[in-house]
């Protein structure tokens, strides 16, 4: 009888573990996917009408979306999401990136670390997630 139970048990367990280590059925996005949504996205919040600027923004997208596909470590990625922000600050005007790094999203957008230069306005008090992911 124990023995019985314990065939079971360690039967379920095997079982729970195998079904966590199934792939994720999420089909991947090109990069060219990826940059176009993305593009989008940000020419939606911040309403930008020039298709040359919007061209600029898709090449740029598109230039770390293939990085991406690299499998970057943590620190590499790090690296190219700091180096996207700069960009940005090249290729929007001052309020098109004070509106973009202070959109209203469960966390700020701003990576550790980063400062932009305000128009005084206050900007609503956000408080950091109390656990990190390590």
């Amino acid at each position: 009888m124990i023995k019985r139970l314990f065939f079971f048990l360690f039967a379920a367990a095997l079982s729970g573990i195998m079904a966590a280590q199934e792939p994720s059925q999420r089909p991947q996005r090109t990069p060219e996917e990826e940059a176009r949504k993305q593009t989008e996205r940000l020419v939606r919040e911040l309403n930008i009408q020039d298709s040359v600027r919007i061209d600029t923004i898709y090449n740029m997208h598109l230039k770390y979306a293939r990085t991406r596909q690299n499998g970057l470590t943590r620190q590499e990625n790090m690296n190219r999401m700091n180096a996207i922000y700069a960009e940005l600050q090249q290729l929007l005007t001052p309020e098109e990136l004070e509106q973009f790094m202070n959109h209203p999203a469960e966390q700020p957008r701003r990576p550790r670390g980063a400062s932009v230069v305000t128009s005084g306005a206050p900007t609503p008090n956000r408080q950091a997630p109390q656990t990190e992911r390590q």
